[in-house]
């Protein structure tokens, strides 16, 4: 990693597919999906811009700019998507883990959050994923607390 914050080949345009559901028990939509990622601020600062479609809504796009925040690998976000919190932009915090993945989160009220992870280590597969998590005060026997995949993007390098 060059910039120490992504590696140089994650940088550029990506394509391939995207899978969403809105609840845990509901099945995945597929669809395209595109990214472009890019650096900026001298390399101190990533942004990642996605397109994807919504199963009724349709045509949407999002944007995760997120850079370095101190030490011990923490990662700071601003994130926006037309769809998932449309309009607010939410700031998200996390970390980077040994192998390059950047993992954020929020709380977004009464204890259900938000995380979003973006891997962009291998050469030539690029993947964001959201996770809602449920909190324990809402989960029932259908519904478990914690984390559930609602959208998962693959990309591919485009030539």
């Amino acid at each position: 990693m060059s910039n120490g914050l992504v590696p140089d080949h994650a940088r550029g345009s990506w394509e391939g597919s995207n899978s969403f559901r809105l609840m845990p028990g509901d099945p995945f939509s597929e669809a395209p999906a595109a990214g472009t990622l890019a650096l900026a601020a001298g390399g101190c600062l990533a942004t990642f811009g996605y397109t994807w479609t919504h199963p009724e809504d349709g045509d949407q796009d999002g944007l995760l700019a997120f850079g370095l925040a101190g030490g011990d690998n923490a990662i700071v976000a601003l994130w926006s998507d037309s769809w998932h919190q449309h309009p607010d932009v939410k700031v998200c915090e996390g970390s980077r883990d040994e192998t390059g993945v950047i993992s954020v989160g929020l709380e977004y009220g009464d204890g259900w959050g938000w995380q979003i992870t973006l891997d962009a280590t291998a050469a030539d597969v690029l993947s964001l994923r959201m996770d809602n998590v449920i909190p324990p005060a809402v989960a029932t026997e259908e519904i478990s607390a914690g984390p559930y995949v609602v959208m998962s993007m693959e990309l591919r390098r485009t030539l």
